[in-house]
C-alpha cells in the first residue's frame, strides 16, 4: 500500500478543490479509500471537505476513529475495502468486503439520474498490485451502471501509475500503447490529469520500506498520476445501453486481439456478409486496421452491428462470463 507523504497533501487538496464549485459554499461529500494513517484525510478536513474514510487495515482504523470522535460529523470512518465492493460471494458479507448499497446508505447518498450532476467524489491511491484489473473492474461497473454507478456518474480522483495513464490517454495508431482499455476508458470517461508526482513522494507500509517501482521499456513510469475520471453524460446515447455494454466491451477486446488486422477481416470472422456496405455507410476505410480506429468509431460500429441481422451477441457470450468471474 502506498501512502502519500505530508508535503504532498496540500497539492492534492488544491487538485480536488478544482471544479468543486464556486464560492465558499459547502464542499461535496468525498469518499476516501485506504486513507492509511490519515495524512491526506486531515488536509482534506482542514479544507472543509466532508470525508467518509473507507479503511480495511485494523492498524489504521483506531487512529482514524479517534479523529472521527473529535469532529462534529465532518468525518465518518467505515471498515471496508473499496476494491472488494459487491463481490459475487453468496451470503452475508464479512469486512473488508462490503456492499455498495450499504455503503451509500451509510453515507446518506441517494441515487440520481445518469445525466444529473456528480453525486459523489471518490479519492484514493490504486494499489500497484493488479492495477490493470482494478481499472477494468471499475470500467465494467460504469458501463453496466452497477455497484457505485447505480447511484449516478460518480467521479473518481485516483493516483494511478504513469504507465497506465499513458495507456488511458493513447492515440489511435500508437503501437502497443493504444489498447482496448484505451478505447473503453476514453469513451466512458472524461479523463483529466490533475497532477504528476514522483514515486519518491510516497511512503509504504511494507516492512522493508521499499516501493517496488515497476519498470517498463515501452512507456514512462517515473510518476504516480492523479487523474480525474468523470463518466460521460452522453455515454448511453444511440444503441449503447447498460444492458448490452458487456457485449460492446468484448467486441472491442476481441478487436485488439490482433490490432494489426484489418477491420474487414474482423467483421468477416463475425460472419458478417455485408461488411463493405456497412463500412461505406460509416465512412470507415475498408483497409483500416483495428488499432487505427478512434473510440467513437468503435461505438458507431457497434451500434450499426446491433441493427444487422447477421450479428449476434452470443459471439461474445463465453468471454463475457469468463471475464466477469475474473474481475470479481
Amino acid at each position: 500500500r502506498f501512502i502519500a507523504c505530508p508535503q504532498l497533501a496540500r497539492t492534492v487538496q488544491r487538485c480536488l478543490q478544482r471544479g468543486a464549485g464556486p464560492g465558499p459554499g459547502p464542499q461535496p461529500l468525498l469518499l476516501e479509500f485506504a486513507p492509511g494513517p490519515g495524512i491526506l484525510t486531515r488536509t482534506l478536513l482542514d479544507a472543509g471537505f466532508r470525508v467518509v474514510a473507507l479503511e480495511s487495515n485494523s492498524d489504521f482504523l483506531t487512529d482514524l476513529q479517534s479523529l472521527e470522535n473529535t469532529l462534529d460529523g465532518q468525518l465518518k470512518v467505515i471498515q471496508g475495502d473499496f476494491f472488494r465492493l459487491d463481490p459475487l460471494a453468496k451470503g452475508a458479507l464479512k469486512p473488508p468486503a462490503l456492499s455498495s448499497d450499504k455503503l451509500f446508505e451509510t453515507m446518506g447518498v441517494a441515487a440520481v439520474p445518469w445525466r444529473a450532476d456528480v453525486p459523489l467524489k471518490i479519492f484514493g491511491i490504486v494499489p500497484h498490485q493488479l492495477e490493470r484489473n482494478r481499472l477494468w473492474r471499475l470500467l465494467f461497473a460504469m458501463y453496466e451502471c452497477s455497484s457505485i454507478y447505480r447511484y449516478g456518474r460518480v467521479e473518481l480522483n485516483l493516483f494511478i501509475s504513469e504507465k497506465e495513464y499513458t495507456v488511458l490517454t493513447a492515440k489511435p495508431g500508437e503501437s502497443k500503447i493504444y489498447q482496448a482499455l484505451t478505447v473503453i476508458a476514453q469513451l466512458g470517461y472524461e479523463i483529466e490529469l490533475l497532477h504528476k508526482e514522483p514515486w519518491s513522494s510516497f511512503a509504504t507500509n511494507l516492512k522493508n520500506g521499499g516501493l517496488a517501482i515497476p519498470k517498463t521499456l515501452q512507456m514512462p513510469n517515473d510518476h504516480l498520476c492523479l487523474v480525474r475520471l468523470t463518466p460521460q453524460q452522453n455515454l448511453f446515447t444511440g444503441g449503447l445501453k447498460p444492458s448490452n455494454a458487456s457485449t460492446f466491451i468484448f467486441m472491442v477486446k476481441q478487436s485488439f486481439a490482433k490490432p494489426k488486422s484489418r477491420l474487414t477481416d474482423r467483421l468477416n470472422s463475425w460472419s458478417l456478409d455485408n461488411s463493405d456496405t456497412l463500412l461505406k455507410a460509416l465512412e470507415i476505410p475498408k483497409n483500416a486496421a483495428m488499432r487505427n480506429l478512434y473510440p467513437e468509431d468503435y461505438k458507431r460500429l457497434f451500434e450499426a452491428l446491433q441493427n444487422s441481422d447477421m450479428f449476434t451477441e452470443t459471439l461474445f457470450h463465453d468471454e463475457v462470463l469468463a471475464s466477469t468471474r475474473i474481475m470479481n
